[in-house]
């Protein structure tokens, strides 16, 4: 049976007091403030000093505050030294407006509200009154209305040339009185506000308190001060606005307060006494004090105090008015002053009565103090540090009784206890484990122990004096860092060096961790140093009988009610715990401060490593072996021992006396009952509460969870030492105080943790007014906008559920739903801790939640929370190996109890059902798609597939599969899957995937190697598709790829096809010069295997189908690209044929261009690069790369006369000069085959033209070459017989040209003989004929027979073959009559 009370019960009969939370102010504004610049008329001020006493910049000087149901709460700050004016709302999200002025102003200016304006007036130490006017737009206030901000400024005639000494107090919108040295008060009044462009105008009136009853008074030593400056006003006060009470009520050094009034100066005054006359202090005066000495009393200090304070308070005979003065006392043993309360009716002031502040105010600075109703609010400076002391004011019946003196019950709040970050303190915190750096980071870094501004100051002092230090400044403190903890972690002990040992050379670890742990302590004192002045108290204000704000000088705080927990805490640290209910508190308290901090310490750490533990056994037995181990009861004294069991005789019953200590600290009583048992934490509730207001709440929880921890770990330490005592039967109750102690733990690690963020996560795309906003920033150089934004855990939970609408509630609420303090076993992991643990996921805290879950069974629940925070900060491994292992928790036969089935519904999405293994592995699957894990994706939908029903639709599941292996580069996988895949037009959708996939991933041997049976044209149409499409540039080579598809399937033409195409797509892409020398290459390289895929093919089917797209405007030309797959169809396509030889002119071509180009780059510079097929084989002559020309001229059907002609030319030159040099780039004198020729240079040359004459003329070139050969032999050299060979082949193949070119060049000789050569032939072709009757065999060029014949009878000699041919000719004409005779 649980303990715990219900959430709405109390621990009874527990007197609460109030104690007081406060946030720092720069962890509020999200956004930086708008920076406004006031400008001034007054010509060659000087630069304003902002050095104020050593403040730090930041830190407030003065402040106020105004609230109003319009505006709500704002705070006026003082800061850079009186230069800037701060408005800060403490009750929106706005961001902060500063006001920045040209010179430094007095230390008090005012803000008010009236008719949807903000009047600030303010009062520079040059005489400038100031009026600034602010729009607001209701609860946005300034934040959209900035521009209409308007300024007006007054000089103040009367204004004196130096302005110490003087105070500024403002009655309202239209008056304001300085206090000036020697007693003076200037008086403004405003005449005109300035509306409509015009200038303000003020009266000033300057009044002095002397007239003649002062004058009379001089004259009487005893009421006449000797100081020269007795009556420097101090203070100074006016009714509260809006009022229509004018009057001025001031405070003079020697404790003269007087009424000042308009027009008429002071009209009354009186002087308060030094000391109350009931007092120790009055005793030691009037001793000190001899009867006819003359009293002299010490004045008060010279600076701006607040010891005045004008209110109205109801008494018997109506509403009247009250001065109230203290008379601080800073001698006094007794306490820190006294007030005076006075009557200031009918313009008189009467004392009513003097109030004794109490003994806490003892060496107490006193530095505001206001009137709440009946109650009387100070705020104290103790030891730098904030205290307010609270009494009620009977003022109509001291009124009545004219009482004098009164006795005063004062309440005192102050700051709950926190730890020093001392040596000494940080010296405990290192026996834990940990490293050095790490203890330090998590001590400074705790929530509301140093602010961001603190940190950042001590961080700059830091870094400057490293930077002083001799030697290289350290890289660490030039960077730039995104977080303020990632500066501090970076830059402190950076110039700490591990140095070696002299003389061993062992590395000197003890001293290293010594001068580290100094550097870090030296920071931390930088730290408190800063810290300290930001916590000095400034300012009082209420909101209402029960609100009160304390403002510092970086913080702004509230005074709250104590919770019972709390309370005890306060109690149990000062022995002062009552009641037979609490009583065990009491004896545990006493028993933690008798073992020391050393055993407590060590207890603690054993408990909390407890937490972490699986519980195997019971929690009596587990308690027993850590006090065995400890030893708590040997760790007392004899006398102390007894001492302590004297005070467990008060126990009687340990369960009963437990109940409520246990309700104090599990029970919530300021609670708002909620209707949902167990409500969805998992979605934040937003609310409308102001991040001040938050930040209060987040403090108030984090003192209430150390309240509970401390009380658990009393009760716990009680416990261990009673182990040996305890039995089974007691083994709820130990398992209860357990359970509270572990849920205090966990609500103490989550208070303890920070929430920095990058300032660029924690808001989103800058707008125009953030642009505006940072380039008003500028205006002033030292005000930046922070790196990142401080705050708590807490913080950002309340963010989401701050239920309530007070502190105390919104507190009670957020630990109640937390869930962590209603578990009543350690054994068992509750729904609220699971859920609890899960919302910190979903926050992306995953070090917390992991740290939490930690301390939690491992329950299906747990473990997937874990699982999750596992795969969220990338131990993938670990969080698939647990995902896997929970699937047994899902099903029918999960085994899962009925409290272990709630919270694991509550973790899993509640969009969704899963009631199944096959759901479960979906929704794993899914978890790790969001993470881009594709393998373990893969592995769980595997695995979903594997236990699917048998109706199930899986084909989502195959997908995943198949396209995750392929992803992942496992192919053979991928292939395995879409081989045995049973939705058939999925596999045909994923074939096409898988192939592009593996030829981006260049794995194209593996894929050739897939055999892809009954969908191989899947991946053929894709790789065509793509091959036809795909830009040839670019990787993958589609096109080679589909042609070692088809050469390994022995499909040669289609192979031929697709490289001919991809030389065509080159050739349309090659527009210019660049892409030419790119590309042609690839071009020619594509030709050359289109041609020989083409000669595998069989030598009369060496052809390919081209499609072609029709274009009545261009010429047929064949398409490489774009063609529509309704015309890629053979069936419907426009077709091209394309031969072998079309190829190889192709190739022949483009190989001849890139090697013309390759030698003279000079042809790119013309627009027509591509040179024509004749242009080429000229040029190839040129450059004497005569077997290239051959080629080219033959291929591409180009007349080689001249080639051959200049060929000959060479071959005549070497033949007449044998030592004639061979050019270096000629291609067909120094090749591998004509140098292995015998012979000299001529007789190479020779050869190489016979073999090109054989090789590439013929009957189809009517042997014309051979021809321009002789004729070029003959015209160039007639002396020199042209060659056999050549005369050979020309008498064969063309009788005639040989006889005509021999009469030509007159060699009569040679032309006889070639004719009768030619009749002889002819005579045996004659003869060789069965029956020659026709005419062209008896045919002969009979002109050409007379031509030779008259020549040769011209000749003078005669040729020696002349008669013989005579005769045959005679012979020949006799044969041919007789056949003549016979045909017919």
């Amino acid at each position: 049976m649980s303990l715990l009370p219900p959430p709405q019960s109390r621990a009874s009969s527990l007197k609460v007091g109030s104690f007081l939370v406060a946030t720092h102010l720069s962890s509020l504004a999200a956004a930086p403030p708008t920076n406004i610049v006031i400008r001034t008329s007054r010509q060659q001020l000087p630069l304003p000093d902002q050095d104020h006493n050593d403040i730090p910049p930041e830190h407030a000087i003065f402040a106020s505050v105004i609230d109003s149901g319009a505006t709500g709460t704002i705070l006026l700050r003082l800061i850079h030294g009186g230069v800037i004016v701060e408005l800060v709302s403490l009750s929106t999200d706005v961001p902060p407006l500063r006001l920045v002025f040209p010179s430094a102003l007095l230390n008090s200016p005012a803000i008010f509200f009236e008719d949807q304006e903000l009047h600030v007036l303010a009062i520079t130490e040059f005489g400038s009154l100031y009026r600034i006017v602010i729009p607001v737009q209701g609860r946005d206030l300034w934040k959209h209305d900035v521009e209409n901000v308007w300024p007006k400024e007054h000089t103040i005639r009367n204004f004196p040339s130096d302005s110490r000494g003087c105070f500024v107090q403002a009655q309202g919108l239209h008056c304001i009185a300085i206090g000036m040295p020697d007693g003076y008060l200037l008086r403004m009044d405003a005449d005109s506000m300035g509306y409509n462009s015009h200038e303000e105008e003020w009266s000033e009136t300057l009044s002095h308190h002397g007239n003649f009853l002062s004058t009379f008074t001089a004259l009487l030593p005893s009421l006449h001060s000797s100081h020269p400056n007795s009556a420097d006003i101090v203070s100074l006060a006016t009714h509260p606005w809006p009022s229509d009470i004018p009057h001025i009520w001031t405070l003079s050094r020697d404790r003269t307060l007087r009424l000042w009034k308009a027009k008429l100066g002071c009209v009354s005054s009186k002087t308060l006494p030094f000391y109350v006359s009931s007092s120790l202090d009055s005793s030691r005066a009037s001793s000190s004090t001899g009867a006819g000495s003359t009293r002299t009393h010490p004045l008060l200090e010279a600076e701006r105090q607040n010891l005045l304070k004008i209110f109205t308070a109801s008494t018997g005979v109506g509403e009247r008015l009250h001065v109230l003065a203290f008379i601080p006392s800073t001698t006094s043993i007794s306490n820190g002053g006294f007030f005076c309360l006075m009557d200031a009716s009918n313009d008189q002031l009467r004392l009513v009565s003097r109030i004794e502040t109490s003994k806490r105010t003892v060496h107490c600075h006193l530095q505001d103090f206001m009137v709440v109703g009946n109650n009387l609010v100070t705020l104290w400076e103790n030891q730098g540090r904030s205290m307010v002391e609270t009494t009620r004011l009977d003022i109509e019946t001291w009124d009545m009784e004219d009482t004098q003196e009164v006795k005063s019950e004062w309440s005192t709040a102050s700051y709950a206890q926190e730890p020093e970050l001392t040596p000494s303190y940080m010296e405990e915190r290192l026996l834990s484990p940990g490293s050095l750096a790490e203890k330090f980071l998590e001590a400074i870094f705790q929530p509301g122990v140093f602010s961001s501004l603190s940190l950042q100051a001590a961080i700059t002092q830091y870094t400057d004096a490293c930077s002083t230090l001799p030697g290289p400044i350290p890289p660490q403190l030039q960077a730039t860092y995104s977080t303020l903890a990632e500066n501090v972690a970076a830059v402190v002990g950076c110039t700490v060096i591990l140095n070696r040992d002299p003389q061993s050379g062992a590395l000197q670890y003890a001293n290293y961790r010594t001068a580290l742990k100094r550097d870090w302590e030296g920071f931390v004192a930088r730290c408190r140093e800063v810290e300290r002045s930001s916590r000095w108290p400034l300012a009082l204000e209420s909101r209402g009988p029960d609100d009160v704000i304390i403002i510092e000088r970086e913080r702004a705080g509230s005074l709250l009610i104590e919770d019972s927990a709390i309370s005890l805490c306060r109690h149990d640290e000062s022995d002062q715990i009552v009641g037979e209910k609490f009583k065990l508190l009491a004896v545990s308290g006493a028993l933690r401060k008798k073992l020391g901090p050393e055993l407590v310490s060590n207890l603690e750490g054993r408990l909390l490593e407890m937490m972490h533990q699986e519980f195997a056994f019971s929690v009596v037995d587990i308690l027993q072996d850590q006090a065995s181990k400890l030893q708590i009861r040997e760790a007392l004294e004899e006398g102390l021992a007894s001492w302590f069991a004297g005070r467990l005789q008060t126990i009687t019953d340990l369960t009963e006396d437990a109940r409520e200590p246990f309700n104090a600290i599990g029970g919530f009583e300021y609670m708002v009952k909620q209707e949902d048992e167990h409500p969805d934490l998992s979605v934040g509730i937003p609310q409308g509460h102001s991040p001040w207001f938050r930040g209060l709440t987040a403090r108030f929880i984090a003192v209430a969870i150390e309240a509970r921890y401390n009380l658990a770990l009393s009760l716990m330490t009680l416990l261990l030492y009673l182990a040996q005592d305890l039995t089974q039967r007691d083994e709820a109750l130990v398992a209860e105080a357990f359970a509270v102690f572990k849920g205090t733990a966990m609500l103490r690690y989550i208070a303890a943790q920070p929430a920095e963020r990058p300032a660029k996560e924690g808001s989103a795309q800058a707008s125009d007014e953030d642009v505006i906003s940072r380039l008003r920033n500028m205006d002033v150089s030292h005000n930046r906008a922070p790196s990142a934004i401080p705050t708590s855990l807490i913080y950002l939970l309340l963010a989401q559920s701050d239920i309530g609408d007070n502190i105390p509630a919104i507190a009670h609420n957020f630990l109640d739903n937390s869930g962590l303090l209603r578990s009543c076993s350690p054994v068992y992991a509750t729904t609220y801790e699971v859920v609890f643990c899960e919302r910190l996921r979903t926050l992306k805290f995953y070090g917390v939640a992991r740290e939490l879950l930690s301390c939690l069974p491992r329950t299906a629940a747990s473990s997937i929370v874990l699982a999750q925070v596992w795969l969220q900060i990338g131990r993938i491994d670990d969080a698939a190996q647990l995902f896997e292992k929970l699937a047994g928790s899902f099903g029918p036969n999960s085994g899962l109890a009925p409290e272990d089935i709630q919270p694991l519904k509550k973790v899993l999405p509640s969009a969704r059902s899963i009631q199944s293994e096959f759901a479960y592995y979906i929704y794993v699957s899914e978890l790790f798609k969001a993470h881009k894990l594709v393998r373990y994706e893969v592995q769980f939908a595997q695995l979903a597939i594997s236990v699917a029903p048998l109706a199930a639709d899986t084909s989502s599941l195959w997908s995943i599969v198949t396209k995750g292996y392929a992803e992942l580069g496992l192919y053979e996988e991928a292939y395995a899957a879409l081989i045995t895949m049973p939705y058939e037009k999925l596999k045909r959708e994923f074939t096409s995937h898988l192939a592009l996939q593996m030829c981006e991933a260049n794995a194209v041997a593996r894929l050739m190697a897939f055999d892809f049976a009954g969908i191989s044209e899947e991946v053929e149409s894709i790789l065509s598709f793509k091959a036809r499409n795909a830009d040839p540039r670019l990787q993958p080579n589609y096109s080679r790829i589909l042609y070692t598809w088809y050469i390994q399937r022995g499909e040669y033409r289609n192979a031929a096809l697709v490289m001919y195409q991809r030389a065509l797509k080159f050739q349309e892409i090659i527009n210019n010069a660049h892409l030419f020398i790119s590309h042609a290459p690839d071009q020619l390289d594509s030709y050359s295997i289109a041609i020989n895929a083409l000669t595998l093919v069989d030598e009369p089917s060496q052809w390919i189908i081209l499609p072609v797209i029709p274009d009545p405007a261009r010429k047929r030309k064949g398409s490489s690209k774009y063609i529509p797959e309704s015309k890629f169809l053979s069936s419907k396509y426009d077709s091209q044929i394309v031969h072998l030889a079309d190829m190889q002119r192709q190739h022949t071509l483009l190989a001849a261009q890139i090697s013309i180009i390759e030698r003279n780059p000079g042809i790119l510079t013309a627009s027509e690069f591509l040179l024509p097929p004749a242009v080429l084989v000229m040029r190839l002559t040129h450059h004497d790369l005569f077997a290239q020309a051959l080629t080219v001229g033959s291929t591409l059907k180009v007349d080689m006369i001249d080639l051959f002609t200049s060929l000959t030319s060479h071959c005549i030159r070497f033949s007449k000069n044998p030592g004639s040099p061979i050019p270096f780039e000629s291609d067909w004198l120094l090749t591998d085959n004509s140098t292995t020729w015998s012979g000299s240079t001529a007789d190479r040359a020779w050869r190489f033209l016979r073999q090109s004459l054989e090789r590439y003329d013929g009957p189809d070139t009517d042997y014309r070459y051979a021809k321009a050969v002789l004729e070029t032999i003959l015209t160039t050299d007639r002396s020199s017989p042209p060659p056999p060979w050549l005369v050979q082949i020309v008498e064969s193949q063309q009788p005639e040209y040989l006889i005509r070119l021999s009469l030509r060049y007159e060699n009569i000789d040679d032309a006889v003989s070639y004719l009768l050569n030619m009749l002889r032939k002819s005579d045996r072709r004659l003869a060789r004929e069965p029956s020659p009757g026709n005419a062209s065999s008896t045919w002969l060029p009979y002109t050409l027979v007379d031509q030779v014949m008259v020549a040769a009878s011209a000749q003078i000699k005669t040729p020696p073959l002349l008669a013989q041919l005579r005769a045959e000719i005679g012979t020949r004409m006799k044969r041919v009559q007789k056949l003549s005779h016979v045909s017919a």
